[in-house]
C-alpha cells in the first residue's frame, strides 16, 4: 500500500521535475571507455601526490642533514657555556615539575571541554 504523502508528492511534480526524471531514467551514453580513462588519470594523479610529499621530505632531510649537524656542533658548546653560567642563578625561580604537569593537564582538560561545548 502506498502512503498518501508519496501520492501527493507525485501529483505535485511540475513539468521540469518530470523532464529531469525522464533524463535520469534514460540509458547511459556510450563513451567508449572515456569515463574509465578519466578515473584512471585521477587515481594516478592522487598516487603521484601521495608519493611526492614523503619523497620531498626525505630528500630535503638528506640535503639538510649535514648543515644541521654542523649548526648543532657549533652551537652546542655555546649553549653549554650559557646554561652553565646562567642556570644556577635562575634555578630557584623555576616552577616544580609537578606544577608544570598539573598546569598542562588543566590546559588539556579546558581545551577538550571547549571543543566539546562547540560541538
Amino acid at each position: 500500500m502506498i502512503s498518501k504523502i508519496i501520492n501527493m508528492a507525485e501529483r505535485m511534480k511540475d513539468e521540469q521535475d518530470r523532464l529531469l526524471e525522464s533524463m535520469f531514467e534514460s540509458s547511459p551514453i556510450a563513451d567508449n571507455g572515456f569515463s574509465r580513462s578519466i578515473v584512471r588519470r585521477i587515481r594516478r594523479k592522487l598516487w603521484i601526490r601521495r608519493l611526492i610529499l614523503p619523497a620531498a621530505v626525505l630528500l630535503g632531510g638528506l640535503v639538510a642533514y649535514q648543515p644541521l649537524a654542523a649548526l648543532i656542533k657549533t652551537l652546542y658548546p655555546l649553549l653549554q657555556n650559557i646554561t652553565g653560567d646562567f642556570l644556577p642563578s635562575i634555578s630557584g625561580s623555576l616552577p616544580s615539575l609537578q606544577l608544570i604537569v598539573t598546569g598542562a593537564l588543566l590546559l588539556a582538560v579546558a581545551l577538550f571541554s571547549l571543543n566539546m561545548i562547540e560541538d
